[in-house]
């Protein structure tokens, strides 16, 4: 709870920093910050407890969430920096913004009560409306802010709805009261419906299929950065919180919930990567990468042992892979119109060290050892043979041997053909982050028991 209440304090002066003329104070003030918060989340003074009437629940789950969200938003905002440079606008608002997205995603990870849950929805939510449409003379972006906004408007209209449900069927929002009563006494059948527009609504913010329709437009239409932002930090929010809501308020498992999982996720890998095959623009292809992502950490709810492990596990080696492919993603194509596969031509001649990090970034996504994607996909396969999903199993190694087609088609034009532009010199921000991602990708390939051990 304290982690909430410091997060939402430091966005607050972020803001009231730019009255006082602080703009180059904003950004290293903001990741000082952060990694102070960082320090007493995982400090043992952040007891596990109940707070406010079970409004919040801090465990195991929320501290090793929130402490991967809080580390996406620095590299976040260290991108932040370079990138709204040349923006008229003040970067307190970009920044600001990032934190009280960081503060969503933690009240959606620590809910103890619906009621927390769908106010962490919102604010993550309405934050990534303004940062979609946040390019306002570009008709591109204001196209994709528009669209995600009524999608995501409708999404958060039928999870309400299905809150509304769990409460007429239960007479509470608490969670744990609600866990209680789903095993002691039988449900009426409108408690069903709502938990199946809740995961509606939550397919929909991971963007699966058939609910991903939105992404490839918003994704290629919003801001280089706010792309990123959607595409690795809002989406694994959205996933850790679908996870916990399944596990808390499912009484047992459904075999008909475990076959629709099994179906949107293998729909998910199949779709999502046989459409990126067709795409040339870089962020049209990370869109229908991330929807085959999704797929694979739908699947981490069919699994009874680990699973909180595998999830916590795939979402940091795809959040890692992603930000360092985006730091790249953004240096190449700034200033430019679109975001071509051409734009990568000659690459690893002009920029060795930025060529090896999109390559290592790509091989991770594709599963290529000794990488921590391998890792990921290892562990979650390995864990769905032992629940018996072989056929599940199956398309997961056809959908990653798909991958490999489309991640190649980028690294082979960065070693194979030759640029007719030069690219300016490299921000050091962006080398940086380049280059962290980089490292923690090899380094929790190397040891992967230093992430996946960490929710016992």
């Amino acid at each position: 709870m304290n982690t909430l209440i410091a997060i939402s304090i430091l966005g607050v002066l972020t803001l009231i920093a730019e009255i006082f003329n602080g703009r180059k104070l904003i950004v290293p003030v903001a990741v000082v910050g952060l990694l102070g918060i960082l320090g007493y989340t995982i400090s043992p003074y952040n007891a596990y407890d109940f707070f406010f009437n079970n409004m919040m629940v801090v465990d195991k789950f929320s501290v090793a969430f929130s402490s991967l969200f809080i580390v996406i938003t620095i590299l976040l905002i260290l991108l932040s920096h370079e990138f709204y440079k040349d923006v008229p606008s003040t970067i307190s608002d970009f920044v600001a913004i990032k934190i009280f997205l960081l503060a969503g995603a933690v009240a959606m990870v620590s809910f103890g009560n619906l009621a927390m849950f769908f106010l962490g929805i919102e604010i993550l939510s309405i934050a990534l409306y303004v940062l979609a449409a946040s390019k306002r003379l570009d008709l591109r972006s204001n196209e994709a802010g528009m669209k995600y906004f009524l999608m995501g408007c409708f999404a958060s209209g039928i999870i309400l709805f299905g809150i509304t449900l769990v409460y007429g069927s239960t007479g509470t929002f608490d969670t744990i009261a609600i866990y209680q009563i789903s095993h002691s006494t039988t449900f009426p059948l409108w408690f069903y419906i709502g938990l199946v527009m809740l995961l509606i609504g939550m397919l929909f913010k991971i963007a699966a299929v058939p609910f991903h329709f939105w992404a490839p437009d918003v994704y290629e239409g919003a801001p280089g950065l706010t792309t990123a932002t959607m595409s690795t930090f809002a989406k694994i929010v959205a996933m850790a919180a679908l996870f916990k809501l399944i596990t808390i308020l499912l009484p047992s498992k459904l075999y008909e919930l475990d076959l629709t999982i099994v179906v949107v996720a293998a729909l998910s890998m199949l779709v999502g990567n046989i459409m990126a095959l067709r795409q040339n623009n870089v962020k049209r292809m990370f869109a229908f990468s991330g929807i085959s992502h999704a797929g694979f950490m739908l699947s981490t709810l069919l699994i009874s042992n680990n699973s909180a492990n595998v999830l916590f596990y795939y979402a940091t080696a795809y959040a890692v892979a992603g930000l360092a492919f985006f730091a790249v993603v953004l240096y190449v194509t700034k200033n430019k119109k679109h975001e071509t596969i051409d734009a990568f031509n000659g690459l690893g001649k002009t920029h060795p060290l930025l060529a090896l990090v999109m390559t290592a970034s790509l091989l991770s996504m594709a599963g290529i050892p000794i990488l921590s994607g391998f890792f990921a996909k290892f562990f979650l396969l390995n864990e769905l043979v032992q629940a018996n999903w072989l056929v599940l199993v199956i398309i997961a190694i056809i959908a990653s041997i798909i991958s490999v087609g489309y991640y190649f088609k980028i690294i082979l034009a960065m070693y194979t053909k030759s640029s007719e532009e030069e690219l300016p010199s490299v921000p050091m921000i962006y080398a940086v982050v380049a280059v962290l991602g980089l490292i923690i990708n090899i380094g929790i390939g190397l040891a992967p028991s230093f992430i996946y051990d960490l929710l016992g």
